[in-house]
C-alpha cells in the first residue's frame, strides 16, 4: 500500500529528520542554520500534505525566513568565546543511541496498530477562510494579547542591548 503521498511523506520526513540531526552534529553556525532551514521547508512540505497551505506559507515565510534571520543576527552580533566541549564517551554515545532507539520503536508500536474511526471534516474547503474566521471571532483577545507580548519582548531586548552599550562606554 504504497501510494504517492506516503512516499512524499517519508521523503520529507527523512529531510526534516537529518536536517533535525545536522542541526544538533554540526559545529559551524552557519551551517546549522542551514540545517535548520531545511528542517523548517520539510515541515512546512509536510503541512502542505495535510492540505494546510496556508499554514505551509506562514512556517516558510516567518520560520525559514524571519526566525532563521533573527537568529543569524543575534549570533552575529553577539561577543561568545568559542569554548570546545570535549568528546563525550563512546558508552555515553552508546546509551543515547540505546536511548533513541527504545524511543523510536515504543513509537513505532503504538502507532502501528493505531485504528481512528474516518471522521467527516471540511479541512480542504476554504481552509484559509476558516482560519481567519476563528482567530478574528473566537481568539482575537488571545490574538491582540501574543502582539501586545512581543512588542513588550522587542521594547525589553532593545532596552537591555542599550544598557550593554551604556556599560561598555563606561568601560573605555
Amino acid at each position: 500500500m504504497m501510494s504517492g503521498e506516503f512516499i512524499a511523506f517519508m521523503g520529507i520526513a527523512l529531510v526534516a529528520v537529518i536536517g533535525g540531526v545536522l542541526l544538533l552534529n554540526l559545529s559551524n553556525v552557519m551551517h546549522m542554520m542551514v540545517a535548520l532551514v531545511f528542517t523548517f521547508v520539510s515541515i512546512a512540505g509536510i503541512y502542505v500534505l495535510l492540505s494546510a497551505e496556508f499554514v505551509a506559507a506562514v512556517q516558510i515565510l516567518i520560520y525559514a525566513g524571519a526566525i532563521t534571520i533573527i537568529m543569524l543576527f543575534g549570533i552575529m552580533l553577539t561577543r561568545h568565546e568559542d569554548t570546545s566541549e570535549a568528546p563525550g564517551s563512546s558508552w555515553r554515545k552508546f546509551a543515547v543511541f540505546l536511548g533513541v532507539l527504545g524511543f523510536a520503536a515504543v513509537l513505532y508500536f503504538g502507532i502501528y496498530n493505531l485504528d481512528l474511526p474516518q471522521m467527516e471534516n471540511t479541512l480542504h474547503e476554504k481552509n484559509t477562510m476558516q482560519i481567519g474566521e476563528a482567530l478574528y471571532s473566537k481568539f482575537v483577545i488571545p490574538f491582540e494579547l501574543t502582539s501586545v507580548l512581543l512588542l513588550v519582548a522587542l521594547i525589553g531586548s532593545i532596552m537591555l542591548a542599550k544598557k550593554d552599550d551604556e556599560k561598555e562606554g563606561d568601560k573605555e
